[in-house]
C-alpha cells in the first residue's frame, strides 16, 4: 500500500501493519470524539511515527498513486475531522 503524509512524502507500507495502525487509529476517533486536544496530537504524533517507522520511503520523484493520505503532523482536530472516511483515517 501506498501512503501519503500530508506535506511530507510517501511511504510502501505492508498490509500487514494495517492491524497495528488501526489500533492508533481507533485511539485517535476516540480522541476526537470526545474533543481530547491533547491525547488527539499525542496518538496522531504515534500514528505518523509509526507508519515513517514500518513504511519504506519511496523517492522524492516518484508519483505513484497513494491509496492512502494522512494528515500532516501539525493538522488540528478538525482538519483531522474533514478527512475521516467510514470512521478513522485507516482502512479496515
Amino acid at each position: 500500500m501506498i501512503v501519503r503524509i500530508m506535506g511530507e512524502g510517501q511511504v510502501r507500507l505492508a498490509d500487514s501493519h494495517l492491524t497495528e495502525l488501526n489500533k492508533l487509529d481507533e485511539e485517535l476517533l476516540a480522541e476526537m470524539e470526545n474533543g481530547d486536544g491533547p491525547g488527539f496530537r499525542r496518538t496522531l504524533t504515534a500514528l505518523l511515527s509509526k507508519v515513517r517507522e514500518l513504511g519504506v520511503p519511496l523517492p522524492d520523484d516518484s508519483l505513484e498513486p497513494s491509496e492512502l493520505i494522512l494528515p500532516a503532523p501539525e493538522a488540528t482536530l478538525e482538519e483531522v475531522r474533514g478527512l475521516l472516511t467510514g470512521g478513522g483515517l485507516i482502512p479496515g
